[in-house]
């Protein structure tokens, strides 16, 4: 049924595994011998991000934010909203912020600011995808699932008006279901 409002499956669920599985051998290198705290932003971060936590092998600790630019439209308001805060202290922690998707960057951007004035020891930005077409901040992610083309995008967390995150795969969601 939702496979029917694809334009077109970009990655499949295999592709989109084995991309977070290598993702995660390279972040267990580096932050082997560290306790990393792992943040990831509430809602559309929740399903990429616990593959990759899955294929982390190296101890670390969880904590969630919420907050968006998009609420049900499917274009960025261009205003970010702050709804939920860390429950945890990142002072001297190394941080790994994980996204769905970094867009326009005005999420992004809010967020990774706000998280500096605490002081942690690192702060790295990982998204499964990346839409450098629709940017517009100044903000690039160190890790990267994959580059994807201004369409569309639903899967893996990434949603429409909350439906198709549970999709294993992304694909770009035909424009008469959106427009």
């Amino acid at each position: 049924m939702m496979e029917e409002d694809m334009k077109e499956i970009l990655y499949t669920k295999e592709e989109v595994a084995a991309r977070i599985r290598a993702m995660g051998e390279q972040l267990t290198k580096d932050y082997a011998g560290e306790l990393p705290m792992v943040v990831g932003v509430l809602r559309g971060s929740f399903i990429f991000m616990a593959d990759l936590v899955r294929s982390i092998q190296t101890p670390l600790e969880l904590d969630f934010v919420a907050a968006s630019s998009y609420g049900s439209w499917a274009v960025s308001t261009g205003k970010v909203e702050m709804r939920l805060d860390l429950e945890k202290e990142i002072m001297g922690r190394h941080v790994l912020l994980v996204e769905d998707i970094l867009d326009t960057g005005r999420t992004l951007s809010k967020l990774v600011e706000e998280l500096k004035k605490r002081h942690p020891a690192s702060l790295k930005l990982c998204v499964l995808l990346d839409k450098p077409e629709r940017r517009v901040t100044e903000i690039e992610a160190d890790y990267v699932g994959f580059t994807v083309p201004d369409e569309f995008v639903v899967g893996c967390g990434l949603d429409f008006n909350q439906k198709y995150r549970q999709l294993p795969y992304i694909g770009i969601l035909k424009p008469s279901i959106y427009e």
